[in-house]
């Protein structure tokens, strides 16, 4: 049988009817990652597997890896994350998923278990989109810098990876923009006070509504997201139990759109070095870049 997409926003998301995830050919996975690149997420409503379904159809995309920082309280396998809370937690605001890692996310797949009835919709991000709509002189200061990321909100803030404020996606070569509100801390090649400027400016420019697309749920589903290409989040406005199990295709390679081409702004030997200054002198020493 053929699947059925329906495209659900003009900036990204469709929804894919007429298929079995427990039972998926070959032909079908290449379909589907076919229209994951193209969508950037897709969404399977009535599905309803099993934990071992969930992680035997994750891995028919890439190894899977359990969430680095935050464990499970009731699930044991070990490849799936859940997450069972009566509200967002650290869920809403915007990220894309462990860039505080050299090697982050490839994708992610989630099957929604239990949820009320209204409320807890997830909304996601169209980088590309949010890249190409930025003015030439934005784009071209944004290709030449990079980031500095770091696990904070998992309580590990010595946990940190830079990557480039532009990145290609290795399958579509279209320009990203790389940054997010959650772990994305500051730009490189700026002093704080710019780097704050401008971080603040996009992490907000990419939740322009006419690069996102927000999803109600219904139990059962299972969406799945390209990393590489869009930013989520969760509205925390509901009540009741909401209970999410989430597969992760980990070992992205991020490669930049272009070469940085200022140094690293430090302000080592100051007495008001920042923490997020230290961060970064940290970091590069460790890197064995200073």
């Amino acid at each position: 049988m053929n699947m059925r997409v329906k495209q659900i926003s003009t900036a990204l998301g469709a929804e894919i009817t007429n298929v079995d995830l427990a039972k998926v050919s070959d032909v079908q996975v290449e379909e589907i990652k076919s229209l994951l690149t193209e969508h950037k997420v897709i969404f399977f409503p009535g599905q309803n597997i099993s934990q071992d379904e969930h992680v035997e159809y994750g891995s028919k995309f890439g190894e899977l890896e359990g969430h680095p920082n935050l464990k499970n309280k009731t699930v044991t396998h070990p490849k799936i994350f859940e997450l069972a809370a009566s509200s967002g937690g650290i869920a809403d605001e915007w990220h894309t998923d462990i860039t505080f890692q050299d090697s982050p996310a490839i994708m992610s797949v989630l099957h929604m278990v239990k949820c009320p009835e209204l409320g807890g919709d997830t909304m996601w991000s169209n980088l590309n989109a949010a890249y190409e709509a930025l003015s030439d002189p934005i784009k071209d200061l944004c290709e030449g810098i990079t980031a500095l990321h770091d696990a904070r909100p998992h309580g590990k803030p010595e946990k940190t990876a830079i990557h480039p404020v532009v990145r290609l996606h290795p399958i579509s070569g279209k320009k990203v923009l790389y940054v997010n509100e959650h772990f994305t801390r500051r730009i490189v090649e700026m002093n704080i006070e710019e780097s704050d400027m401008l971080l603040s400016y996009l992490t907000k420019w990419v939740t322009k509504p006419q690069f996102t697309v927000r999803y109600h749920w219904t139990e059962g589903t299972i969406a799945m997201w390209d990393n590489r290409s869009t930013q989520h989040y969760v509205v925390n406005d509901f009540v009741g139990e909401r209970i999410i199990q989430r597969v992760t295709i980990m070992g992205d390679e991020v490669m930049g759109s272009s070469n940085p081409r200022w140094k690293p702004a430090l302000r080592e030997g100051f007495s008001a070095v920042t923490t997020h200054d230290k961060q970064l002198i940290t970091h590069l020493k460790e890197k064995g870049s200073l």
